[in-house]
């Protein structure tokens, strides 16, 4: 079946994908002097006491590193009264256990966090057969202070503050996505140092690194609505139609 797209020769692809590259080149230098930029950016240091629910007990925001100097904190959608984890969370977890190995040993520890009780999270994460670190904030600050969670009166004003500006309730939910790190100094202090909101963690997500460079790229009719939690999809993934060893 021939593919509904231009189809030239070698010579005129090699021509087309030579200037493509400079694009990617360019994007790519953007993308280094973004990162500096990021580490340059000034630290807050975080004088609130948070408690989390651990299944080894209740811990700090500053237990939560474990050891380490650096903790990256994904806020997974998972409300109190959900029944499961976000879709999309689940799609973002799915590509996290691969990964702590090797941020353990630089330094970072990376743990999950949401507003359900721990009994649900730990339900869920059984379900989903993750192994990385998920704790609750529930009862605590946390969230809504650092704008991922939205009380039904934040909701019902018509706005709410996400990803640093006011974000119309219609397009929101109690309960929204990101990702927030912090350091602690050899003297005990925690300090926010960054956090980013909505699509602003998009390049964690290797499937759509991957999908990006499929010839149908993401095939998306909007933002990961092809996604599904992975206990979900209805059967395995699609054949190609009419493959000669059906």
């Amino acid at each position: 079946m021939r593919p509904d797209h231009e189809v030239v020769s070698r010579e005129e692809w090699l021509e087309a994908r030579k200037a493509l590259l400079a694009m990617e080149k360019e994007e790519t230098r953007l993308r280094d002097k973004v990162r500096a930029e990021r580490l340059t950016l000034p630290w807050v240091k975080v004088d609130k006491t948070y408690t989390f629910d651990t299944p080894t007990g209740k811990k700090t925001l500053a237990e939560l590193f474990d050891g380490r100097s650096q903790l990256m904190v994904y806020h997974f959608m998972f409300g109190p009264d959900w029944e499961a984890g976000c879709p999309g969370c689940s799609f973002m977890a799915d590509h996290i256990d691969g990964m702590l190995t090797h941020l353990n040993h630089h330094d970072v520890t990376y743990v999950c966090v949401s507003r359900a009780p721990l009994d649900k999270i730990e339900a869920y994460k059984k379900r989903m057969g993750w192994n990385f670190p998920w704790f609750s904030s529930y009862g605590s600050d946390f969230n809504f202070d650092y704008h991922v969670s939205f009380s039904k009166d934040e909701l019902a004003r018509g706005t709410v503050y996400y990803n640093y500006r006011d974000t119309p309730s219609a397009d929101a939910h109690d309960e929204l996505p990101g990702m927030s790190a912090f350091i602690q100094d050899e003297a005990g202090n925690v300090y926010h140092t960054y956090s980013d909101y909505a699509r602003g963690g998009e390049e964690c997500l290797t499937t759509l690194m991957v999908l990006d460079r499929a010839p149908k790229g993401r095939n998306e009719t909007g933002t990961l609505s092809f996604v599904k939690r992975h206990d979900e999809y209805e059967d395995a993934a699609p054949k190609k139609a009419n493959a000669c060893c059906d």
